[in-house]
């Protein structure tokens, strides 16, 4: 299946720059960003054993919160990126079995030059924000 990882460069920039624009929305709608900065209340006495295992425990319910958002809350905005990463128009989700669009991601994931290009774009954006 056709992903970012093996397209060709003018199908990488026009289908990341539509990506771009639904992951905007999709970061809104979930409040991804939201829910990671949320921090649990640690006393000022704890020890810092405590104050890490609340710290874990904290991270653990994000994550948590995080699949609900991005898998019951808002399935369909977070199949339409699934789509785009794989080239498939959003509509057409359900034309391709799990396993494909799987597969695809395993092959996106694993290529440190997409990867390296994606962290890139995230540092630039931090900077200029």
């Amino acid at each position: 299946m056709k992903n970012l990882a093996n397209c060709t460069p003018t199908e990488f920039f026009r289908q990341t720059n539509l990506i771009r624009k639904s992951v905007s929305k999709w970061l809104t709608d979930t409040d991804i960003q939201g829910i990671r900065k949320r921090m649990p209340e640690i006393p000022e006495d704890a020890s810092p054993e405590e104050s890490r295992e609340a710290l874990e425990r904290q991270a653990n319910e994000n994550l948590m919160a995080i699949f609900d958002a991005i898998m019951e809350e808002h399935p369909e905005e977070t199949l339409e990126l699934l789509a785009l990463m794989c080239f498939v128009e959003p509509k057409d989700i359900d034309n391709h079995e799990m396993s494909e669009y799987l597969g695809a991601i395993a092959e996106l994931v694993s290529n440190q030059n997409v990867l390296n290009f994606f962290t890139s774009l995230v540092g630039l954006v931090q900077r200029l924000t």
